[in-house]
């Protein structure tokens, strides 16, 4: 049984990596890969559509927060052929000083009053907007957060000559609101 259940669409996808299809995607799956064998296995890691490289990499970022190691090989592999920077480690590794919550935050259900748990099956919608593929080769995905008034972005760019989509950057490790248990002020 695959981890992701299926992937839910409200748009067509298009068989061209190079030509993505704007609209909204949503991933839902039973439980989150615990390692980057387990990633590997599913069969959203043919990465050929920028969508299921956004989901795979909020994955990677949620098993970051339990183990960093796992999530670092998770996010070398989405990273393509250029991994994880020093600085973008050290990025990462302060954002978790703040709190293991925050990748957590884009699954539906997850919000400050309920300190940021999902509803199971683990659902995140991914979605494009009128800008999202205005330079060819690279798309801006968006991801709504529970504890965030505006969309976080994710940034990807395609390697043509093997029609995949790799992580360039992510901007969703950014401060939400804290979590219930966490507000001194709740």
């Amino acid at each position: 049984m695959s981890i992701f259940d299926q992937l839910n669409n409200n748009t067509a996808v298009s068989s061209d990596p190079v030509k993505p299809v704007e609209g909204e995607f949503t991933f839902v799956f039973d439980r989150l890969p615990e390692s980057a064998d387990e990633m590997k296995s599913l069969p959203e890691a043919s990465l050929d559509t920028p969508y299921k490289t956004a989901a795979l990499t909020l994955c990677a970022l949620c098993a970051y927060a339990a183990v960093p190691d796992i999530g670092r090989d998770m996010l070398n592999f989405l990273k393509g052929p250029q991994p994880l920077s020093p600085y973008e480690i050290s990025f990462l590794n302060d954002r978790f000083r703040d709190g293991k919550h925050i990748p957590f935050s884009y699954f539906e259900g997850a919000v400050p009053e309920n300190n940021y748990t999902p509803d199971k099956p683990f659902t995140v919608k991914i979605f494009s907007n009128p800008y999202s593929f205005q330079n060819e080769g690279w798309a801006t995905l968006h991801l709504r957060s529970g504890g965030a008034d505006s969309p976080r972005q994710i940034k990807l760019r395609l390697k043509p000559s093997e029609g995949k989509w790799y992580l360039s950057e992510q901007m969703v490790m950014v401060g939400i609101r804290p979590a219930k248990q966490d507000d001194a002020w709740a």
